[in-house]
């Protein structure tokens, strides 16, 4: 019984909403950044996953290509991306390109994750140098610019990782990197989550899974498997894929344009603010990656509130959310038949 609400709320949001001019800036400052994430964010909150998981560092959709080569398809450059979890977004961003993202999870845990994210994108070079740094691995000889992704997880699946001493260098090169450089405001508990998560990367180099902190090495897909999956033609299209793909995602981590936020979908103030801010500078929302969290909110009896949020969003007759579909993500327009009705409930 999914989406009851959405398309009668989406109707009312066209027509009582007044778009406002374009003022949304190329670059965002590291004070605005962190006053965003500050002001939108709610109290850190509770997600157990099907697996038993309530980290998910890594994701577990085998058919982010395919949904990636679907966004590839549609008008470029000039959206907004939503979107919850963790690396599958950096896939669906390059894909999409639009102007700026905000990821919101009720973990504060995923926000942490994608901070660290940030520092490594934007103090590595390249894709090498990204995957030996997430991993805390050695660079392997042989990678070149046009290394596939599958090429270059198998070359990372082969090394060891690093000592314990350099594994704490590059930890505070990190946390350095987002208190010094940036001036972001980490509490302890926020370093320790981040040691946390990179810990957990080291641990498990690329064959983590969707379930590593819980089971250990079994069950799902692998971070080398999902950056490695291809299309239906057979192309790559992961975030890793190539040069130009990382590029993208690094170039808008250092502009501070991809925002996490700590907020429950059905929640009184994190998709609200997102959407309050996005109206006010004049852009609308092009793609929301809700993942299968529709699904949790219906079981939990607040699906009333996330319609509800919902309605709060720039929305156009071109936006589309990403959902599970039979086991595969694919894209779903606010106005589909799936999502008309939604008010009765």
């Amino acid at each position: 019984m999914i989406s009851k609400i959405l398309g009668t709320l989406f109707c009312l949001v066209l027509t009582l909403c007044v778009t406002a001019a374009d003022t949304l800036p190329a670059t965002i400052s590291d004070t605005e950044f962190w006053s965003l994430i500050e002001r939108m964010s709610e109290p850190d909150g509770f997600f157990r996953s099907n697996s038993g998981s309530t980290d998910n560092l890594l994701s577990n959709e085998n058919g982010l290509s395919t949904v990636a080569a679907s966004l590839a398809m549609r008008p470029k450059g000039s959206g907004v991306y939503l979107g919850v979890g963790p690396e599958q977004n950096f896939t669906y961003l390059v894909a999409m390109r639009p102007r700026i993202a905000f990821i919101t999870d009720i973990r504060r845990g995923n926000m942490l994750l994608h901070l660290m994210y940030k520092a490594l994108f934007e103090t590595s070079a390249n894709r090498a140098e990204f995957v030996a740094r997430l991993f805390s691995r050695k660079r392997p000889t042989g990678l070149t610019p046009q290394s596939t992704a599958a090429a270059l997880m198998n070359a990372y699946l082969r090394t060891e990782p690093v000592d314990e001493t350099a594994f704490k260098t590059n930890l505070k090169s990190i946390t350095d990197h987002l208190t010094r450089v940036h001036g972001f405001r980490l509490s302890n508990d926020d370093i320790d989550g981040i040691e946390y998560v990179y810990r957990s990367f080291r641990q498990y180099g690329p064959a983590i899974n969707y379930t590593s902190s819980i089971n250990g090495r079994s069950g799902a897909s692998t971070y080398a498997f999902l950056m490695s999956t291809t299309d239906d033609s057979g192309r790559e299209r992961s975030y890793l894929a190539s040069e130009d793909n990382f590029t993208l995602v690094k170039n808008m981590e250092t502009r501070n344009l991809i925002v996490p936020v700590v907020g429950d979908f059905a929640g009184s103030k994190a998709l609200r603010a997102v959407g309050s801010f996005l109206k006010d500078k004049g852009v609308t929302v092009t793609a929301f990656y809700v993942s299968n969290v529709e699904d949790y909110l219906q079981r939990n009896g607040v699906w009333p509130g996330f319609c509800a949020n919902v309605a709060k969003l720039p929305l156009d007759s071109g936006s589309v959310f990403i959902r599970p579909n039979g086991g595969r993500s694919g894209l779903f327009s606010p106005m589909s038949a799936e999502t008309r009705n939604c008010a009765a409930n």
